[in-house]
């Protein structure tokens, strides 16, 4: 009597699916699965073992020179202009050095103030508002750009003199690092290194400016 049943009754289930084949037509897969003709899957390449390969690195009967210190003393090779290291090439003529000498930099920087320049009447006559104040007397830094923006008062040019004043008080214009442009109403300073005492002035009126301090 057979230990299993068999022919064309016997069914069995897939491991896979789920589904009903005929026993006979049921294959195992190599994980062991029991699954129908049309789900059989072989086992993919890359599950297989690797094969061993050797890659051999030593040399036979291997000779290896005696005075090792001769033989790196050259000229030439890989390295032309010597080895990083003193091991490979000890003393070759070639080995490349330098030398970097020293820099020097100088860097500056300056700040830029606009200050509102108008004129209002005092006691009877017209004098200058900087920044809103009357008259004020200024402090002006050395290396810094200081604009005067006078476009509020284009009948009252904006100038700086060493004289109170300026030219009403027999005075001269101070021109050093100062740019003026009449047709935007601006008068820009950069204050010189050791710049004097200035003043600022109009140079259509007397009477209306003040100190400017150069500290």
């Amino acid at each position: 009597m057979s230990k299993y049943a068999s022919g064309k009754r016997a069914y069995g289930i897939s491991d896979r699916s789920g589904f009903r084949y005929r026993y006979k037509d049921l294959k195992r897969e190599w994980n062991g699965a029991i699954v129908g003709p049309d789900e059989f899957e072989t086992k993919h390449p890359q599950l297989f073992p690797r094969r061993k390969v050797f890659d051999a690195q030593a040399l036979r009967d291997a000779r290896p020179e005696v005075d090792l210190s001769q033989e790196r003393n050259v000229n030439w090779g890989w390295n032309p202009v010597g080895s990083p290291t003193q091991d490979y090439f000890p003393t070759s003529n070639t080995q490349a050095s330098a030398s970097v000498g020293t820099v020097g930099v100088v860097t500056t920087t300056s700040t830029s103030t606009t200050y509102t320049v108008t004129v209002a009447s005092y006691l009877g006559s017209n004098v200058f508002y900087v920044g809103g104040e009357r008259q004020p007397t200024l402090e002006l830094a050395e290396g810094s750009v200081y604009i005067f923006n006078w476009s509020a008062a284009t009948s009252h040019p904006f100038r700086f003199s060493t004289t109170s004043d300026g030219t009403h008080n027999s005075g001269s214009e101070y021109t050093t690092g100062v740019v003026k442009d009449d047709s935007a109403y601006t008068t820009q300073i950069t204050v010189a290194t050791g710049a004097p005492t200035l003043y600022y002035y109009c140079s259509n009126h007397s009477g209306m400016g003040g100190q400017a301090n150069t500290p």
